[in-house]
Protein backbone atom coordinates (compact mmCIF):
# COMPACT_ATOMS: atom_id res chain seq x y z
CA UNK A 1 0.00 0.00 0.00
CA UNK A 2 1.39 3.38 -1.04
CA UNK A 3 2.04 5.67 1.93
CA UNK A 4 1.27 9.30 1.15
CA UNK A 5 1.66 12.30 3.45
CA UNK A 6 -0.28 15.37 2.33
CA UNK A 7 0.45 18.85 3.68
CA UNK A 8 -2.48 20.94 2.54
CA UNK A 9 -5.71 22.78 2.93
CA UNK A 10 -9.34 22.25 3.80
CA UNK A 11 -11.85 24.59 2.14
CA UNK A 12 -15.60 24.22 2.44
CA UNK A 13 -17.05 24.53 -1.06
CA UNK A 14 -20.31 26.38 -1.72
CA UNK A 15 -21.25 25.60 -5.32
CA UNK A 16 -23.99 26.94 -7.58
CA UNK A 17 -24.63 26.42 -11.29
CA UNK A 18 -25.20 29.63 -13.25
CA UNK A 19 -26.26 30.23 -16.88
CA UNK A 20 -23.51 32.79 -17.50
CA UNK A 21 -21.10 35.13 -15.78
CA UNK A 22 -22.73 38.27 -14.38
CA UNK A 23 -21.66 41.77 -15.29
CA UNK A 24 -20.65 44.14 -12.51
CA UNK A 25 -23.65 44.95 -10.30
CA UNK A 26 -25.89 42.25 -11.80
CA UNK A 27 -27.60 39.42 -9.88
CA UNK A 28 -27.73 36.15 -11.82
CA UNK A 29 -30.08 33.40 -10.62
CA UNK A 30 -28.54 29.94 -10.46
CA UNK A 31 -29.59 26.50 -9.28
CA UNK A 32 -28.27 23.07 -8.14
CA UNK A 33 -26.69 24.50 -4.99
CA UNK A 34 -24.28 22.15 -3.25
CA UNK A 35 -22.27 22.45 -0.06
CA UNK A 36 -19.38 20.08 0.33
CA UNK A 37 -15.80 19.59 1.48
CA UNK A 38 -12.96 20.88 -0.64
CA UNK A 39 -9.50 22.41 -0.60
CA UNK A 40 -6.71 20.97 -2.72
CA UNK A 41 -4.93 19.20 0.11
CA UNK A 42 -8.08 17.61 1.46
CA UNK A 43 -9.37 16.68 -1.99
CA UNK A 44 -6.09 15.05 -2.98
CA UNK A 45 -5.89 13.17 0.32
CA UNK A 46 -9.43 11.81 -0.02
CA UNK A 47 -8.87 10.94 -3.68
CA UNK A 48 -5.66 9.05 -2.89
CA UNK A 49 -7.35 7.19 -0.03
CA UNK A 50 -10.21 6.14 -2.33
CA UNK A 51 -7.65 4.76 -4.77
CA UNK A 52 -6.21 2.56 -2.03
CA UNK A 53 -3.35 4.56 -0.54
CA UNK A 54 -2.53 4.86 3.17
CA UNK A 55 -2.95 8.63 3.54
CA UNK A 56 -2.00 11.02 6.34
CA UNK A 57 -3.19 14.63 6.06
CA UNK A 58 -1.78 17.64 7.89
CA UNK A 59 -4.41 20.41 7.79
CA UNK A 60 -5.79 23.29 9.89
CA UNK A 61 -9.50 23.85 10.58
CA UNK A 62 -11.39 26.64 12.30
CA UNK A 63 -13.63 26.21 15.32
CA UNK A 64 -16.80 26.45 13.22
CA UNK A 65 -19.40 24.20 11.63
CA UNK A 66 -17.24 23.78 8.53
CA UNK A 67 -14.48 22.32 10.69
CA UNK A 68 -17.02 19.88 12.12
CA UNK A 69 -18.06 18.90 8.60
CA UNK A 70 -14.42 18.27 7.66
CA UNK A 71 -13.94 15.84 10.53
CA UNK A 72 -17.18 14.13 9.56
CA UNK A 73 -16.06 13.52 5.98
CA UNK A 74 -12.66 12.22 7.11
CA UNK A 75 -14.43 9.75 9.40
CA UNK A 76 -16.70 8.65 6.56
CA UNK A 77 -13.66 8.08 4.33
CA UNK A 78 -11.86 6.11 7.05
CA UNK A 79 -8.99 8.63 7.19
CA UNK A 80 -6.81 9.42 10.18
CA UNK A 81 -7.30 12.79 11.87
CA UNK A 82 -4.10 12.55 13.93
CA UNK A 83 -2.59 15.55 12.12
CA UNK A 84 -5.66 17.80 11.92
CA UNK A 85 -5.43 21.01 13.98
CA UNK A 86 -8.55 22.87 15.22
CA UNK A 87 -7.79 26.58 15.74
CA UNK A 88 -9.83 28.90 17.93
CA UNK A 89 -11.22 32.27 16.83
CA UNK A 90 -10.75 31.79 13.08
CA UNK A 91 -12.94 30.41 10.33
CA UNK A 92 -12.19 27.34 8.30
CA UNK A 93 -11.36 27.93 4.65
CA UNK A 94 -14.37 28.59 2.43
CA UNK A 95 -14.72 28.79 -1.35
CA UNK A 96 -17.56 30.11 -3.51
CA UNK A 97 -17.76 28.19 -6.81
CA UNK A 98 -19.83 29.26 -9.81
CA UNK A 99 -20.18 26.65 -12.57
CA UNK A 100 -21.10 27.54 -16.16
CA UNK A 101 -23.15 25.22 -18.44
CA UNK A 102 -19.99 23.92 -20.16
CA UNK A 103 -18.53 22.82 -16.80
CA UNK A 104 -15.99 25.65 -16.52
CA UNK A 105 -15.97 27.67 -13.30
CA UNK A 106 -14.67 30.63 -11.36
CA UNK A 107 -13.87 30.49 -7.67
CA UNK A 108 -13.29 32.97 -4.84
CA UNK A 109 -11.72 31.74 -1.60
CA UNK A 110 -11.04 32.85 1.97
CA UNK A 111 -8.30 30.48 3.17
CA UNK A 112 -8.99 31.14 6.87
CA UNK A 113 -7.30 28.64 9.20
CA UNK A 114 -5.20 27.20 6.37
CA UNK A 115 -2.94 30.25 6.50
CA UNK A 116 -2.08 29.50 10.15
CA UNK A 117 -0.25 26.27 9.32
CA UNK A 118 3.41 26.57 10.37
CA UNK A 119 6.74 24.98 9.46
CA UNK A 120 6.95 23.80 13.07
CA UNK A 121 3.82 21.69 12.57
CA UNK A 122 5.53 20.08 9.59
CA UNK A 123 8.74 19.55 11.56
CA UNK A 124 6.84 17.68 14.25
CA UNK A 125 5.89 15.12 11.57
CA UNK A 126 9.36 14.72 10.04
CA UNK A 127 9.61 11.11 11.21
CA UNK A 128 6.23 10.19 9.71
CA UNK A 129 7.09 11.98 6.46
CA UNK A 130 10.35 10.00 6.28
CA UNK A 131 8.33 6.78 6.50
CA UNK A 132 6.12 7.85 3.57
CA UNK A 133 6.60 7.00 -0.08
CA UNK A 134 5.20 10.31 -1.34
CA UNK A 135 4.99 13.85 0.06
CA UNK A 136 2.33 16.00 -1.62
CA UNK A 137 1.63 19.69 -1.12
CA UNK A 138 0.06 22.71 -2.85
CA UNK A 139 0.01 26.49 -2.54
CA UNK A 140 -3.05 26.79 -0.28
CA UNK A 141 -0.95 27.01 2.90
CA UNK A 142 1.80 29.58 3.69
CA UNK A 143 4.86 29.46 1.39
CA UNK A 144 7.27 28.84 4.26
CA UNK A 145 5.19 25.81 5.26
CA UNK A 146 5.21 24.48 1.69
CA UNK A 147 9.00 24.88 1.64
CA UNK A 148 9.34 23.05 4.97
CA UNK A 149 7.14 20.20 3.73
CA UNK A 150 9.13 19.73 0.53
CA UNK A 151 12.43 19.91 2.40
CA UNK A 152 11.21 17.33 4.94
CA UNK A 153 10.07 15.03 2.15
CA UNK A 154 13.36 15.36 0.31
CA UNK A 155 15.41 14.80 3.47
CA UNK A 156 13.32 11.77 4.40
CA UNK A 157 13.63 10.12 1.00
CA UNK A 158 10.01 10.56 -0.09
CA UNK A 159 9.08 11.43 -3.66
CA UNK A 160 7.96 15.07 -3.54
CA UNK A 161 5.03 16.31 -5.63
CA UNK A 162 4.06 19.99 -5.73
CA UNK A 163 0.78 21.08 -7.30
CA UNK A 164 1.51 24.85 -7.53
CA UNK A 165 -2.03 26.16 -7.21
CA UNK A 166 -3.33 28.74 -6.72
CA UNK A 167 -0.58 30.20 -8.87
CA UNK A 168 2.13 32.44 -7.47
CA UNK A 169 5.80 33.08 -8.24
CA UNK A 170 7.97 30.45 -6.59
CA UNK A 171 11.29 30.64 -4.79
CA UNK A 172 13.90 28.77 -6.88
CA UNK A 173 15.19 27.12 -3.71
CA UNK A 174 11.71 25.68 -3.12
CA UNK A 175 11.51 24.29 -6.66
CA UNK A 176 14.86 22.55 -6.19
CA UNK A 177 13.15 20.28 -3.62
CA UNK A 178 10.42 19.20 -6.06
CA UNK A 179 10.66 15.84 -7.80
CA UNK A 180 7.47 16.27 -9.81
CA UNK A 181 5.80 19.61 -10.48
CA UNK A 182 2.20 19.61 -11.77
CA UNK A 183 1.14 23.09 -12.95
CA UNK A 184 -1.25 24.02 -15.71
CA UNK A 185 0.17 26.38 -18.33
CA UNK A 186 -0.99 29.54 -16.54
CA UNK A 187 0.51 28.37 -13.25
CA UNK A 188 3.76 27.48 -15.00
CA UNK A 189 4.06 30.99 -16.44
CA UNK A 190 3.36 32.63 -13.07
CA UNK A 191 5.89 30.35 -11.34
CA UNK A 192 8.48 31.73 -13.75
CA UNK A 193 7.45 35.33 -13.11
CA UNK A 194 5.80 35.68 -16.53
CA UNK A 195 2.38 37.17 -17.35
CA UNK A 196 -0.31 34.45 -17.27
CA UNK A 197 -0.97 34.95 -20.99
CA UNK A 198 2.68 35.16 -22.09
CA UNK A 199 3.22 33.70 -25.57
CA UNK A 200 5.56 30.83 -24.77
CA UNK A 201 5.39 27.19 -25.80
CA UNK A 202 4.40 24.79 -23.00
CA UNK A 203 7.43 22.64 -23.69
CA UNK A 204 9.64 25.67 -23.20
CA UNK A 205 7.83 26.44 -19.95
CA UNK A 206 8.61 22.96 -18.72
CA UNK A 207 12.27 23.20 -19.73
CA UNK A 208 12.67 26.53 -17.93
CA UNK A 209 11.23 24.98 -14.77
CA UNK A 210 13.62 22.03 -15.05
CA UNK A 211 16.46 24.57 -14.97
CA UNK A 212 15.43 25.44 -11.39
CA UNK A 213 16.19 21.88 -10.30
CA UNK A 214 12.73 20.33 -10.64
CA UNK A 215 12.99 16.62 -11.41
CA UNK A 216 10.11 16.42 -13.92
CA UNK A 217 7.30 18.76 -14.97
CA UNK A 218 3.80 17.55 -15.82
CA UNK A 219 1.76 20.36 -17.37
CA UNK A 220 -1.96 19.62 -17.17
CA UNK A 221 -3.87 20.72 -20.27
CA UNK A 222 -7.53 19.95 -19.60
CA UNK A 223 -9.21 18.66 -22.74
CA UNK A 224 -5.80 18.16 -24.40
CA UNK A 225 -4.44 15.83 -21.71
CA UNK A 226 -1.02 16.47 -20.18
CA UNK A 227 2.52 17.23 -21.30
CA UNK A 228 5.44 15.53 -19.53
CA UNK A 229 8.73 17.42 -19.70
CA UNK A 230 11.90 15.69 -18.48
CA UNK A 231 15.59 16.22 -19.08
CA UNK A 232 15.42 13.42 -21.64
CA UNK A 233 12.63 15.10 -23.62
CA UNK A 234 8.89 15.73 -23.71
CA UNK A 235 5.90 13.47 -24.26
CA UNK A 236 2.24 14.32 -24.85
CA UNK A 237 -0.32 12.16 -23.03
CA UNK A 238 -3.68 12.51 -24.81
CA UNK A 239 -6.94 13.35 -23.10
CA UNK A 240 -10.00 11.15 -22.71
CA UNK A 241 -12.99 12.47 -24.71
CA UNK A 242 -15.77 13.34 -22.26
CA UNK A 243 -18.74 15.65 -21.82
CA UNK A 244 -17.58 17.84 -18.92
CA UNK A 245 -20.10 18.56 -16.17
CA UNK A 246 -17.93 20.14 -13.45
CA UNK A 247 -14.14 20.49 -13.73
CA UNK A 248 -13.69 21.81 -10.18
CA UNK A 249 -11.96 18.74 -8.71
CA UNK A 250 -10.42 17.31 -11.86
CA UNK A 251 -6.92 18.57 -11.07
CA UNK A 252 -7.04 17.11 -7.57
CA UNK A 253 -8.19 13.75 -8.91
CA UNK A 254 -5.33 13.91 -11.44
CA UNK A 255 -2.69 14.63 -8.79
CA UNK A 256 -3.92 11.93 -6.42
CA UNK A 257 -3.98 9.28 -9.13
CA UNK A 258 -0.51 10.35 -10.26
CA UNK A 259 0.85 9.95 -6.73
CA UNK A 260 -0.80 6.60 -6.11
CA UNK A 261 0.31 5.22 -9.48
CA UNK A 262 3.91 6.30 -8.92
CA UNK A 263 3.84 4.80 -5.44
CA UNK A 264 2.67 1.53 -6.95
CA UNK A 265 5.68 1.45 -9.26
CA UNK A 266 4.39 2.80 -12.58
CA UNK A 267 6.82 4.93 -14.55
CA UNK A 268 5.95 8.59 -15.01
CA UNK A 269 4.48 8.24 -18.50
CA UNK A 270 2.11 5.44 -17.46
CA UNK A 271 1.23 7.17 -14.19
CA UNK A 272 0.25 10.33 -16.06
CA UNK A 273 -1.94 8.20 -18.31
CA UNK A 274 -3.82 6.95 -15.25
CA UNK A 275 -3.98 10.49 -13.86
CA UNK A 276 -5.50 11.86 -17.07
CA UNK A 277 -8.25 9.24 -16.78
CA UNK A 278 -8.86 10.12 -13.13
CA UNK A 279 -9.13 13.81 -13.96
CA UNK A 280 -11.55 13.07 -16.79
CA UNK A 281 -13.68 10.92 -14.49
CA UNK A 282 -13.96 13.76 -11.97
CA UNK A 283 -15.01 16.24 -14.66
CA UNK A 284 -18.02 14.11 -15.57
CA UNK A 285 -19.55 14.41 -12.07
CA UNK A 286 -21.14 17.37 -10.28
CA UNK A 287 -19.38 18.17 -7.02
CA UNK A 288 -15.77 17.63 -6.02
CA UNK A 289 -16.01 14.72 -3.58
CA UNK A 290 -18.67 12.98 -5.67
CA UNK A 291 -16.27 13.12 -8.60
CA UNK A 292 -13.29 11.46 -6.90
CA UNK A 293 -13.26 7.82 -8.04
CA UNK A 294 -12.62 4.68 -6.08
CA UNK A 295 -10.22 2.17 -7.63
CA UNK A 296 -13.16 0.11 -8.91
CA UNK A 297 -14.81 3.16 -10.48
CA UNK A 298 -11.61 4.24 -12.17
CA UNK A 299 -10.95 0.74 -13.48
CA UNK A 300 -14.48 0.63 -14.92
CA UNK A 301 -13.94 4.04 -16.53
CA UNK A 302 -10.75 2.72 -18.16
CA UNK A 303 -12.74 -0.08 -19.77
CA UNK A 304 -15.27 2.24 -21.44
Amino acid sequence: MTRIFVVGSYVQGLTIRVPRMPVLGENVVGDSFDIGPGGKGSNQAIAAARLGADVQLLACLGDDIFGDLALQIYAEEGMSTDHIHRLANINSGVGFINILPDGENWITVDMGANMRMTPAQVGERAGIIAQSDILMTQFEVPPETVAAALAAGKAGGALTILNPAPARPADPDLLASVDILTPNAIEARILLGLPPDAAIDEGDLGRELLAYGVGSVVITQGERGALIVKQSGARQIPAVPIQAVDVTGAGDSFNAALAVSLGEGLDLDDAVGVAVRAGAYAATRLGVIAGLPTRAQLDAFFST
